[in-house]
């Protein structure tokens, strides 16, 4: 199973606000979750497949 991480309202907030002045073609979906740390947690569980 995954979790997702999101970044709070004010990291959102400041990015967009720098973003605004950026002259430059916004960057990929995969860059901005980067910059903003809004990633994928994964959790691996540890299941027995009965075997010993």
């Amino acid at each position: 199973m995954s979790q997702t991480t999101h970044p709070s309202k004010f990291l959102v907030r400041a990015y967009l606000q720098r973003r605004s002045h950026d002259v430059q073609p916004p960057p990929t979906p995969e860059e901005i979750r980067r910059q903003l740390g809004w990633g994928m947690l994964v959790f691996e569980a540890k299941v027995g497949n009965g075997r010993s």
